[in-house]
């Protein structure tokens, strides 16, 4: 039994283990250039490759690194347009959470809002994220 029998639901795993539907975000994300986040004594560095996919591209209208909160900031590889998705809901939360507390949210929090708001789209929404989010905090 081939594994494309499996491919019509996005939470439905095939014989051999696979999320059928999941393996083309995976793709796109590994396609993409490359992020990282380097934690060092006294900071966070985070970065990453912008390789622009064509010269008719305005080089300032790509933007690869955000900050999210004053001590947050995000970086990603894959596809733009999920990246300022999972932006703008990220910063929505950090803004509610500091509405409340009247302090910064922990990291660990926001990558917890984060993570539910791409389970949200791969479950009620039938579409999954197309990348990686790196974050860093000061």
């Amino acid at each position: 039994m081939g594994d494309s029998q499996y491919s019509f639901s996005l939470t439905t795993f095939s014989p051999s283990g696979k999320l059928v539907q999941i393996e083309p975000a995976l793709t796109a994300v590994g396609s993409g250039q490359t992020s990282l986040g380097i934690k060092a004594a006294n900071g966070v560095v985070i970065a990453t490759e912008k390789k622009l996919p064509s010269i008719l591209v305005d080089e300032t209208s790509v933007q690869k690194i955000q900050a999210l909160t004053p001590n947050i900031g995000v970086v990603y590889s894959g596809m733009g347009p999920d990246f300022r998705v999972l932006v703008r809901k990220s910063r929505k939360q950090a803004q509610q959470y500091y509405r409340l507390y009247k302090e910064s949210i922990p990291v660990t929090q926001l990558d917890r809002e984060t993570a539910a708001v791409m389970q949200e789209f791969t479950v009620w929404r039938r579409k999954t994220i197309w990348c990686i989010f790196v974050d860093s905090w000061v």
